[in-house]
């Protein structure tokens, strides 16, 4: 007779995981960040379709810069918010590619659905993911040409190139060398790597067009001088003083009311005022001191009419209601410290300039000083445009361009642009791959394959037919051209670096880097706990 085996009581807890409430947490996250990374997909590249903003407000912007797209979008579930903060990221950190960089996280995204699917488990994915980082920017660095900053010509190609895909693109030979310049102005010869943005003003003007718009080597404010009747609106040989204090009678600190019985109490209080203000014009007039600007004032008024008329009398030119934190650019600029208190005006305080005067703009007027001496390293833009909206936008394109120079100026190399990167890394990843062992050498291809999605929309946008071309792509690289790339204006494939479609090496690494960094994260999220 048969021995009967006495097995172990199966367990129904022990051995089953509940594995399906993660996987569509997971799948969740993905799906919504990839919603994301589609709705900005038509804008990429120079013949990307434009989006009209429309805010709560009633605001209008019309763009197709990524970062200002997703920044104005209102998303709400948590991981879609990645992808936003993924493309000011990059705005942050090179200020072009934002479109460029939540493209690829989608794309990245999409292969980890695959993946996922196929039952490989999200480490393993995510480790790959960051040795793709890693070779990518390899790959990425050896291609790239090294460039000098006096090659101004080149500098001029990658921020022409910038501009080429923005609403304002068709004034890139006026705005791409108007913006190397602002930047090389402010380069700092002792810390020659280091570009700091806020010391380009940009001041939007509406009226004229976007031709109009003029680097100027100075100061413009955007208002009109305030003056009395006879004022003053043009001073040559300027002694400029910036005041935080203003040049109007006293008040009392708390609110208080003052009762007045008598008229010669009356025309003491008013005579007082008088001799309070001549008194201050005085110390100031006797600095030599013969421009003044003045700090906006919330507690009193900056000016009265009767400073103004003494002002006037003094021949002293006013511009007042200067923003607060407009002072420390303009003592930067100006090379003057400013006077908060009527007892520290001193001449050796003043800055110096040739020339203030009041401009006329269409209607407006503008305030410029020019010609200043031993000027700090700064320098303004004075931004014009029939509209709002072309000017807002001409401001954002201004802004990538600045960053585009800023990036060459940071890391001095140059790499093509047309999606010639992507494809020569997708090829170097999909040999890469077959080197590797294992479920990580699967993972590096279909992660090769996602990179494939930038010449496909830059082609899909441009109304070309995105297999064959994609398909050409890789003979040519295949065959060891690694600058051809997508010529869209032409609608074929052309050796990209000598069409001078080039880009800052720091755009592409830092796309890469940042768009695996994001997709590692969202891998790893299993589950999402609401807090009350």
């Amino acid at each position: 007779m048969a021995a009967v085996v006495k097995s172990t009581p199966y367990s129904k807890t022990e051995s089953y995981v509940d594995n399906k409430r993660k996987d569509d947490i997971r799948m969740a996250n993905i799906n919504a960040a990839r919603s994301v990374a589609d709705a900005v997909r038509t804008s990429l590249g120079p013949k990307g379709m434009d989006k009209m903003i429309s805010t709560a407000s009633g605001e209008v912007i019309i763009t197709n810069d990524g970062a200002t797209i997703l920044n104005k979008m209102e998303v709400l579930q948590p991981a879609a918010k990645f992808l936003v903060e993924l493309s000011k990221s990059q705005d942050i950190v090179a200020g072009d590619g934002t479109t460029t960089v939540v493209v690829i996280a989608g794309a990245l995204l999409k292969q980890c659905q695959t993946l996922l699917s196929s039952g490989v488990h999200p480490t393993v994915i995510s480790e790959a993911l960051h040795k793709v980082a890693l070779k990518s920017v390899d790959v990425l660095t050896a291609m790239s040409v090294p460039i000098e900053l006096s090659d101004r010509e080149s500098l001029i190609k990658s921020a022409s190139t910038s501009l080429n895909s923005k609403v304002v693109s068709q004034y890139s030979s006026l705005l791409a060398p108007l913006a190397v310049d602002a930047v090389l102005n402010v380069v700092d010869p002792i810390k020659p790597d280091l570009v700091d943005l806020r010391d380009v003003k940009v001041v939007k003007k509406l009226g004229g067009t976007v031709d109009d718009t003029e680097l100027v080597k100075g100061l413009v404010f955007d208002k009109k001088v305030s003056h009395a009747s006879g004022g003053l609106t043009r001073v040559e040989n300027a002694k400029i003083g910036v005041i935080q204090f203003q040049i109007s009678p006293p008040k009392t600190d708390i609110e208080q009311s003052i009762v007045v019985s008598d008229y010669t109490q009356m025309d003491r209080i008013l005579k007082e005022e008088r001799n309070y203000i001549l008194g201050m014009i005085k110390k100031i007039k006797g600095t030599g001191c013969n421009v003044l600007l003045i700090q906006k004032s919330i507690l009193r008024d900056a000016v009265t009419d009767l400073s103004l008329h003494y002002l006037a009398k003094a021949k002293i030119l006013v511009v007042k209601d200067v923003e607060r934190d407009e002072i420390e650019f303009i003592t930067k600029t100006l090379n003057c410290l400013p006077i908060a208190n009527i007892e520290h005006f001193r001449a050796e305080k003043l800055g110096f300039a040739d020339l203030v005067e009041e401009v006329s703009l269409g209607d407006r007027k503008i305030v410029k000083i020019t010609g200043i001496k031993e000027m700090g390293r700064t320098t303004t833009v004075l931004v014009r445009g029939s509209n709002q909206l072309v000017l807002d936008e001409a401001e954002r394109s201004l802004h990538d361009a600045l960053c585009v120079v800023r990036c060459l100026v940071n890391k001095k190399f140059l790499i093509a642009g047309g999606g010639a990167p992507e494809i020569e890394l997708s090829r170097q990843l999909g040999a890469w791959a077959k080197v590797l062992q294992g479920m990580e050498g699967y993972c590096v291809k279909s992660f090769a394959e996602a990179l494939e999605v930038i010449p496909y929309t830059l082609a899909e946008n441009a109304g070309l037919n995105p297999i064959v071309i994609v398909t050409e792509l890789r003979n040519r690289h295949a065959q060891g051209e690694i600058n051809a790339g997508i010529n869209v204006r032409k609608g074929q494939i052309t050796n990209i670096l000598e069409e001078n479609v080039v880009q800052p090496l720091l755009v592409s690494t830092s796309a890469i880097s940042l768009a695996t960094e994001c997709v590692r994260m969202i891998l790893k999220i299993d589950d999402i706990v609401t807090v009350r």
